[in-house]
């Protein structure tokens, strides 16, 4: 059994509504394309990828990627399609090997699969809420579930094409360039940045563990 002693950060996610879509395969090969792109913007100790049904799991050595690997996800999505996450803060164990890869255990996972249920639970009654965090010792809080409660409402709030802006931003590219591939003016991608895109870009570059 091979410990990995340093605190790592294991994200659990899942389609929402996956069952709702037209096509169940369609919604998965769009699931497979925006984790690939993840993967592509983003190293991780343990590369995103889909598990059993509607879920995917990654692990991140640090509280800034975690975090920005869920939204990337949710930003790479079709606009149809969004996903819901837990984080948990903890060790991981490796505990074999099998068909699928490493067999891992953990603090981390347990914690990222209570994550994931109370995300599941609170967003009952805030509905724009898609992540939470969990780690040993936080129980008064963690004041990163208040900072991902207001982004995850701003990034629900986003249609189609400002999850494509703010996404072509995160890849670097200029306002003019996204102007050309979205058919429109450089002052509407302007406005779209101005109407919370800027101020997701922004967090993002301020979170850090």
């Amino acid at each position: 059994m091979n410990r990995i002693a340093s605190q790592r950060y294991a994200v659990i996610g899942d389609l929402v509504g996956s069952r709702e879509q037209p096509s169940r395969a369609e919604a998965q090969e769009a699931l497979l394309a925006a984790l690939s792109i993840v993967n592509e913007m983003l190293p991780a100790s343990q590369p995103l990828e889909p598990t059993i049904g509607d879920e995917l799991q990654g692990v991140y050595d640090s509280l800034h990627d975690a975090l920005y690997a869920t939204v990337l996800v949710r930003l790479a999505l079709p606009e149809s399609m969004d996903c819901r996450f837990g984080i948990g803060v903890g060790e991981l164990e490796i505990v074999g090997t099998s068909n699928y890869g490493l067999t891992q255990d953990g603090q981390a996972w347990w914690l990222a699969r209570d994550a994931i249920d109370a995300a599941k639970a609170k967003g009952r009654q805030l509905p724009g809420l898609r992540t939470w965090i969990k780690r040993e010792g936080a129980e008064g809080g963690d004041i990163v579930n208040s900072y991902l409660l207001v982004r995850d409402e701003l990034v629900s709030d986003f249609d189609g094409r400002q999850r494509r802006i703010a996404l072509a931003e995160l890849h670097g590219k200029t306002l003019s360039q996204i102007a050309d591939d979205e058919g429109i003016s450089t002052s509407a991608v302007s406005q779209r940045h101005r109407a919370g895109v800027g101020a997701l870009l922004e967090s993002i570059s301020e979170v850090s563990a």
